[in-house]
């Protein structure tokens, strides 16, 4: 049978003890018991029933029990005395003071800091577990060659398992940050030493170190709008205060930052690939931003997630390559190319900052998880990256041209797509008849993931950080995931629902 509960005590109720699941059962009456004691539904100095007592009410064997009662007294829940039992521990309050609450009892923002409420009520970066269409950021997984990944993560360990089990630099694993500049040097010109490459547990992780480095509390940083909210939380866990600043198809607008916000300590920014919008920043624009940062002794951070995937033309050079002051800070992730789980990124930093780096990284967290940079390591030198890179750009340009061709004829007249030259994901303008968010709404209903454009502007959730329209209307569709069948099938159902296209 499933779910059984019998009183354990008479004055405590019932304890539910799930017999079919995973959790062995001593585990469970453990937590049970330990929870009745945190909770003060038992005492201090509360004897608990005998094992055998509590083993025959209950339908447990005794050693089910047994185990339980040493897990509480090793955890210093209970006591036991030799030939009288076992009993709450006296040492734990006799109750909760007046006017405080019990411990276990939900409470929301008391103690947080302002920084800790900024980021708490800060938009939340939504994933879709299931990958429906048309959900964001997902690669392909099928196309990932798992099983070489795991020879190479046991060869890893196998091999060099000695060497990597040592205190590991803070910055990561050296051959891995050596491989790294030799392929951003060689593919998107940005001009490193191995020295300067940190290695991260995932982008977002880098944009937080920088901004905890390079921000005081109260300081402001400009933000795209509309743009990626992880990026803003970043910002906010900093202390931030954010200066949104308008993208047209230029990039961002730099005139327009300096006029909102010219105080700016730092300006964050996606310019070879803006999301949502698609744009890529100009070169006016960026030798703009540069001159701008050179002169208010300011710091850029260039957001690359996704310029991998470009579809027409050489790949452009990072705004980084072309920084001669030294105020960029570069910052790039393998969870697009590879897999999101994979959990490391990268950050390029100036000279001066290697040091600071490398001391907050001791402070936070030691470094990132060794293997898996090692396992990476031969992925790229081994020359699998860009062989699976290679495949990935072809099996996503046709699923591009895929979702441009269904948008284009069932949205015929409704809506305009725009898609930029890179990326994972392709924009739906909307006319302001067909609400994007409503159109969300009812899309979620059936099953499908369409992010609302309307709600990546700093307007939608971060109070008291700017004002500012979200760049239009209209839906932020993510294909890179999905089968050209399974995208297709996703259009039709999407332009039913804002009556582009009748049943058939």
């Amino acid at each position: 049978m499933g779910r059984h509960a019998r009183p354990v005590l008479a004055s405590l109720g019932p304890v539910a003890l799930d017999r079919a699941g995973a959790e062995p059962l001593h585990r469970q009456l453990y937590r049970a018991l330990s929870q009745m004691v945190v909770d003060g539904r038992l005492r201090p100095g509360e004897r608990l029933p005998p094992t055998r007592a509590l083993s025959a009410e209950w339908g447990l064997s005794r050693n089910t029990v047994v185990t339980a009662y040493d897990t509480l007294l090793a955890e210093g829940y209970v006591t036991g005395r030799i030939g009288a039992g076992t009993f709450v521990a006296t040492a734990l309050p006799d109750r909760p003071p007046e006017g405080t609450a019990r411990r276990g009892d939900a409470r929301r923002g008391v103690g947080l800091s302002r920084r800790g409420m900024a980021l708490a009520d800060a938009p939340p970066v939504l994933r879709d577990p299931l990958a429906r269409p048309f959900s964001l950021g997902t690669p392909d997984l099928g196309a990932f060659p798992f099983a070489l990944w795991g020879q190479l993560l046991g060869r890893c360990w196998r091999v060099g398992g000695r060497g990597l089990a040592a205190d590991p630099d803070p910055l990561g694993h050296p051959p891995l940050r050596e491989a790294i500049a030799g392929y951003l040097r060689a593919v998107r010109a940005v001009r490193c030493e191995p020295e300067q490459v940190v290695i991260v547990s995932g982008a977002q992780q880098g944009l937080a170190l920088v901004a905890q480095l390079l921000l005081d509390p109260g300081d402001a940083a400009w933000v795209e709008t509309p743009g990626w909210p992880g990026n803003r939380a970043a910002l906010l866990g900093a202390g931030a205060r954010l200066v949104p600043v308008p993208v047209d198809a230029e990039g961002l607008d730099v005139a327009e930052g300096v006029r909102r916000g010219d105080d700016a300590r730092l300006a964050l920014v996606t310019p070879s690939h803006q999301f949502p919008l698609g744009v890529t920043m100009s070169l006016g624009r960026r030798l703009q931003l540069l001159d701008w940062a050179a002169a208010r002794d300011a710091w850029i951070v260039e957001d690359d997630y996704d310029s991998e995937f470009r579809y027409a033309g050489p790949p452009l050079a990072a705004l980084q390559g072309l920084d001669g002051a030294g105020r960029v800070v570069y910052v790039g992730s393998f969870g697009k190319v590879m897999f999101l789980a994979l959990r490391l990124g990268y950050v390029v930093v100036p000279p001066d900052l290697v040091d600071p780096v490398r001391a907050a990284r001791r402070h936070f967290d030691g470094g990132t998880s060794v293997v898996p940079q090692a396992a990476l390591h031969r992925f790229l030198a081994d020359g699998h990256f860009a062989s699976h890179l290679r495949a990935m750009r072809a099996l996503y340009a046709g699923k591009r041209a895929a979702i441009l061709d269904a948008l284009g004829r069932d949205f015929a007249g409704v809506g305009r797509t725009e898609a930029g030259e890179a990326g994972m994901h392709v924009l739906l303008r909307l006319p302001d008849s067909v609400p994007d968010r409503a159109l969300s709404a009812r899309a979620a209903r059936i099953g499908l993931t369409v992010p609302p454009l309307s709600g990546y502007g700093v307007s939608g959730g971060v109070p008291g950080h700017g004002v500012d329209g979200a760049g239009g209307n209209g839906l932020v569709l993510g294909f890179a995931a999905h089968t050209v069948e399974a995208l297709e099938r996703a259009v039709g159902e999407l332009a039913r629902l804002t009556e582009a296209r009748p049943p058939s």
